[in-house]
């Protein structure tokens, strides 16, 4: 991807449904103009459907730092928080130009192997947490933008300790902890971190917003495939947490009491899973509706739907990508109002390559670990406006111009190849998530880059970067509904 600020003019769904100021170094990012022909609207089977899509823009740069595994969020005051391994990437001026607000303060930590960034939607508290070691992690945390920030060191326990860090928010319930008697929250929100070792996913609660986690330990009982490697912590409206493991089964861990108890839910078994795999995900609506997507076994990216706050969960699984996308890969899901989702993930639509020879000299079947070197992965984004219908409506588009990597993504960082460079240099996920506008912002790694950019046929050699790049919709429909359609946040930066 350029290193510059990208303006798309795309169609989105079918219309029938219904500051702060850093003083840090500063990256200067120009903007360009271009176009793209990646438009979908289809059904839950990743057909099309012969209806009228509508117009949207979206606004892309870079952040100006390596970015693998990022993370993302926005308070309420406009500032983008953006983590690009040790470093809290900040812009408050929609995306123009960043700095790094953390340099010099107490949160840098020594070094980190598994950096992760949450912004609490309810107190605008931003959260910058980064593993040292193998049995420490450093949480930090800002009240005011990122001007200043405070940080405890968190002891993971004693060796066998993988990584995955994540840290977020949700409701107390009362359920939870409070329950037993003689626990008393402090802070507004309960705050959720979870990690893996080898023995399975460790989740812990914090009562005085991040600064000790006293409470919690081994999610007891759970399954342990892949040493617990899991994705990302979301909860619910209700208060419900999931938690989504890394097995062959598409599974979440769920807690109905802050995570008191863990209870787990099994969906997708008619769809599978690819070998090897990375995280599902998981979002949950204003109603506290669940959404489960992950990348099937035929490579499309799939959904599985709650409509009572994880009680029970859809076993026909929906195609939420077009089948014209044969490879997926880092599937990330938002979810505002009622049925109103947005997933991101990276995808190639090289159908020709398959059955051609792949990374290993196999005939390929769209696994993104073996890509033969010609394959082209962009960014593509889903929504749908409806998505708890019977047959809801999706409407994908492709937001990159220029490939975000060619060739192979590992996906499994024990057997990642070295082709010109390591392709394990996207790592494990990207990020997406909402402002208090429900518009939509997304944190992706770009590995085609500089020269990668402009030459007639790049292969895997020339895609090895690992830049921290940032898209949010500039123009389109809200994740919110009384919000109805989003204007630009940057003067000029959205056309027709």
């Amino acid at each position: 991807m350029r290193a510059v600020a990208v303006l798309l003019s795309v169609l989105m769904l079918a219309t029938p449904l219904a500051g702060c100021l850093g003083s840090e170094e500063v990256v200067e990012v120009p903007e360009t103009e271009v176009g793209t022909d990646g438009i979908w609207v289809h059904d839950g089977r990743g057909l099309p459907l012969d209806l009228e899509p509508f117009e949207s823009t979206y606004f892309v740069n870079d952040v100006g730092e390596l970015g693998p595994e990022p993370s993302i969020g926005v308070t309420s005051s406009g500032c983008i928080f953006f983590i690009a391994l040790e470093k809290v990437m900040r812009s408050c001026d929609n995306g123009q130009t960043w700095d790094n607000s953390a340099e010099g303060e107490v949160t840098q930590a020594p070094s980190t192997s598994d950096p992760w960034g949450w912004v609490d939607p309810v107190t605008d508290r931003i959260f910058n947490v980064q593993m040292v070691g193998l049995a420490t992690t450093w949480i930090g945390w800002s009240d005011d933008d990122g001007e200043t920030w405070l940080g405890n060191p968190h002891d993971s326990g004693p060796v066998p300790l993988n990584d995955h860090i994540k840290l977020a928010t949700g409701p107390w319930t009362d359920a939870g902890y409070g329950a037993l008697g003689g626990v008393n929250p402090t802070y507004e929100t309960a705050v959720y971190f979870c990690y893996n070792k080898l023995a399975g996913i460790f989740c812990y609660t914090s009562f005085d917003g991040g600064a000790t986690f006293a409470l919690g330990g081994q999610a007891f009982g759970l399954v342990t495939t892949n040493g617990g490697l899991h994705g990302a912590i979301s909860a619910a409206p209700d208060g419900t947490v999931y938690v989504p493991p890394r097995v062959a089964t598409p599974t979440l861990v769920i807690s109905k009491d802050n995570g008191l108890n863990w209870e787990e839910k099994t969906m997708g078994t008619d769809v599978g899973t690819p070998n090897p795999r990375k995280n599902s995900e998981m979002a949950a609506d204003a109603d506290s509706n669940g959404f489960h997507v992950w990348t099937g076994a035929d490579q499309g990216v799939y959904m599985s739907r709650s409509f009572d706050s994880g009680g029970s969960w859809e076993q026909t699984s929906l195609r939420i990508s077009p089948v014209d996308i044969v490879s997926s890969v880092f599937p990330q899901i938002i979810a505002g109002d009622p049925g109103r989702i947005a997933v991101t993930y990276l995808g190639s639509e090289d159908g020709a390559l398959l059955n051609t020879s792949d990374i290993d000299g196999s005939p390929w079947n769209g696994n993104a670990h073996y890509a033969p070197g010609n394959a082209t992965y962009h960014l593509y984004v889903t929504f749908s406006l409806n998505a708890l219908d019977e047959n809801p409506v999706f409407q994908t588009i492709r937001i990159t111009e220029d490939p975000v990597q060619k060739g192979s993504i590992c996906l499994n960082s024990g057997d990642c190849r070295d082709i010109g460079g390591s392709n394990r240099n996207l790592l494990d996920f990207n990020d997406i998530v909402i402002d208090q506008e429900g518009r939509i912002f997304i944190a992706y790694t770009d590995g085609c880059t500089g020269e990668c950019t402009t030459m007639e046929n790049p292969m895997a050699e020339n895609s090895r970067d690992r830049l921290g790049t940032m898209a949010y919709l500039a123009t389109g429909p809200s994740l919110l509904a009384d919000v109805g359609d989003l204007t630009p946040l940057v003067e000029g930066n959205a056309s027709d």
